[in-house]
């Protein structure tokens, strides 16, 4: 069980670090820095955007370093279930579940290996092992769960309401200026 720990770990974990060195530094084509980040956050409801941006990129940059090196695995699994399950009801809410249509499978998974790594620990091939530190079962899964889930309703509850996305004018709509004849007469 231990290699398949470490290819889990070895494949998540280094897909997060990308997503948050997309987020703050725009790196590995995977986002738009702090500046880009910010601005589509703040859409979002997550307003000011920058410390959000943030806040946003260093959680997962950090949960993927612990789920990729096996260090304070549980904390690591619940950053990683906390950044998904906001992101699941923002930015992939009413999507529907499958990620081709935009919606909410990819962070679901992500957050399930989040939590089966904090149920589970790392394995022998980690930091935890190396460090003679066991932070894996019930208590310490529940309790990622518990933060995990915890982080997001929190964050979530601060949000603003989202910025609604501008709906495109209508090409057959007429442009009426004070006192240009509409079909009734003058306009008053």
């Amino acid at each position: 069980m231990d290699a398949e720990l470490l290819i889990l770990r070895g494949t998540v974990g280094p897909l997060m670090i990308g997503h948050g060195a997309g987020k703050l530094f725009g790196a590995f084509n995977a986002g738009y820095g702090v500046q880009g980040t910010a601005g589509y956050l703040e859409s979002l409801g997550f307003r000011p955007g920058k410390p959000w941006a943030y806040l946003h990129g260093a959680a997962e940059l950090a949960a993927g370093v612990g789920v990729t090196a096996g260090l304070l695995t549980p904390v690591a699994g619940a950053g990683l279930i906390g950044v998904m399950a906001a992101a699941a009801r923002t930015a992939h809410a009413g999507k529907g579940p499958w990620v081709t249509n935009g919606g909410w499978e990819f962070p679901l998974t992500l957050g399930a290996v989040g939590a089966a790594l904090a149920f589970k620990g790392p394995g022998k091939y980690s930091l935890d092992r190396l460090l003679g530190i066991d932070l894996s079962g019930p208590r310490w899964g529940f309790g990622a769960l518990a933060l995990g889930l915890g982080s997001a309703v929190a964050t979530l509850a601060v949000r603003r309401t989202p910025t609604p996305e501008p709906t495109p004018a209508d090409p057959t709509a007429q442009p009426t200026d004070i006192g240009a004849e509409t079909p009734s007469g003058p306009a008053s």
